[in-house]
């Protein structure tokens, strides 16, 4: 084993947060009169790199001035029933703010999506190209940094530790498979969850965890290595490590990121042509992330979304039905059935059950419109518009995994905690392997934590810089 050149820090991952962290610790060490030292690992070779941030669209749950959503925090609580961080939520939300600045100061330009539903204003802030456009521009950013650098085709073996316990650097394997140890003052772990890791998924979350698709190319290189490599010196863990974000996407296309968010406008069958989930209980930022997992879990990865020209009429309700190839198109339910592979007397028999018990109440995509059907389980609750203004449509859609909910414990500051509570010295970690999440995941979140985030490590790590390491 070789020792590779000493660093200021040392950051395992190249997508938001390890980017984040890299260009706020460079900085701000810029600001303190020096040029910092960093190495960042990437998995991927430059073309891929970016990990899971740079195939998401990456919407943020924030207003017109970059304020997160005033219902986050509450709604965490609720919906982990307490288990989530407090101080940890309460701290994204004040750090927002900030997290926009940043992003904007380095070249990121954001679009702003409006829409209301049930009289409130629904707004995020997109990136103009997408995760893709963070990456981009924050490594533009760490690139006027002399001393700063990204390995790709370069993975994190194990942490190194000093004798009293400090983090002191990183194991690697470069592209020429040989280990070498890259000695820093600070680790910023950043290196995503365990998504692209099927011994972990299967050991975490189940049985046929292996039929999980991945949602883009960067999901793959996510193995769950820093929270090994963290927990094997004791760090503590957090969030629902059974749990993850998956949404529906186009089987058809190997295209990135094909999601089809639009099942309350549709009724949705399983294989055998039946319904299997109440479509219209809750709107789709509440419930994309469920009815993915239940489609996973107990529909054999295999589901179709039914509609009609009614719907396809209403653009704005199919504009996010985000795949590059067109539905399949049939002048009769039987015709449909027979081009998506389903017995045709069973979705007719589906079909006319359905249209039969909605009732007449106005349909209105902008509120919960009481429009629901009665006798029929599972109901739909709302939207239950009747299938019935031909040509039909339909869409054959599968789960596709984003993250994994469970990771390591950090306090506000990003540093991982020990079992104990206590910060590991000169350890930190950021984005998605950081465990926050139980239950549900609440959308246009995931991206906007791991700047953040990775932006606070980075920053705390220079202003607590060691003088001396016992490895140099």
């Amino acid at each position: 084993m070789s020792s590779d050149s000493n660093y200021d820090l040392v950051v395992v991952g190249c997508g938001g947060a390890g980017l984040s962290a890299a260009v706020s610790y460079a900085e701000a060490a810029k600001a303190n009169g020096r040029e910092a030292n960093i190495a960042v690992l990437e998995r991927a070779a430059e073309p891929d790199r970016g990990g899971s941030t740079r195939w998401t669209m990456a919407g943020m749950y924030v207003d017109q001035n970059f304020k997160l959503n005033p219902r986050f925090v509450g709604w965490m609580q609720e919906v982990s029933k307490g288990l989530a961080d407090l101080d940890y939520c309460l701290t994204f939300e004040s750090e927002v703010p900030n997290t926009g600045k940043f992003l904007r100061d380095h070249g990121v330009e954001f679009m702003v999506i409006e829409d209301t539903f049930e009289g409130e204003p629904q707004v995020y802030n997109m990136p103009n190209g997408g995760g893709h456009s963070i990456v981009n521009h924050l490594a533009d950013s760490l690139a006027e940094h002399p001393g700063a650098k990204i390995h790709y085709e370069t993975e994190a073996v194990r942490l190194s530790i000093s004798d009293e316990g400090r983090v002191n650097g990183v194991v690697v394997r470069g592209p020429d498979g040989l280990l070498k140890t890259m000695h820093g003052d600070a680790v910023v772990l950043a290196c995503g969850g365990f998504e692209g890791n099927y011994e972990m998924l299967t050991q975490y979350c189940g049985k046929d965890a292996v039929d999980l698709r991945v949602l883009a190319p960067g999901t793959q290189y996510n193995k769950g290595d820093g929270i090994r490599m963290a927990t094997e010196i004791g760090a503590a863990t957090s969030g629902q490590f059974d749990g993850m974000h998956a949404e529906l996407v186009d089987i058809r296309t190997d295209r990135a990121d094909p999601v089809l968010y639009g099942h309350n406008w549709t009724i949705v069958v399983n294989g055998e042509a039946k319904r299997f989930y109440d479509e219209g209980a809750k709107n789709m930022g509440d419930s994309f992330e469920l009815i993915a997992y239940e489609v996973w879990a107990n529909q054999n990865q295999q589901a179709f979304f039914i509609t009609d020209q009614f719907i396809f009429d209403q653009p704005e309700l199919t504009a996010r039905f985000d795949t590059d190839i067109p539905p399949v198109k049939a002048d009769t339910i039987r015709d449909l059935a027979n081009q998506l592979g389903l017995d045709p007397d069973a979705l007719e028999a589906t079909v006319n059950e359905f249209n039969a018990s909605a009732n007449d109440n106005e349909f209105d995509p902008k509120r919960y419109d009481g429009k629901s059907t009665s006798g029929i389980e599972p109901p739909k609750s709302n939207w239950a518009f009747p299938v019935n203004h031909p040509p039909y449509y339909g869409y054959p859609v599968a789960a596709a995994i984003c993250f994994t909910y469970g990771g390591l414990k950090t306090d506000t500051e990003a540093r991982v905690l020990s079992k104990g509570g206590k910060p590991i010295p000169g350890l930190y970690a950021a984005g998605e392997l950081v465990g926050l999440y139980y239950h549900e995941y609440k959308g246009g979140t995931s991206v906007l934590k791991a700047c953040t985030f990775g932006r606070i490590a980075g920053a705390h790590a220079e202003a607590n810089a060691a003088v001396t390491v016992t490895a140099r």
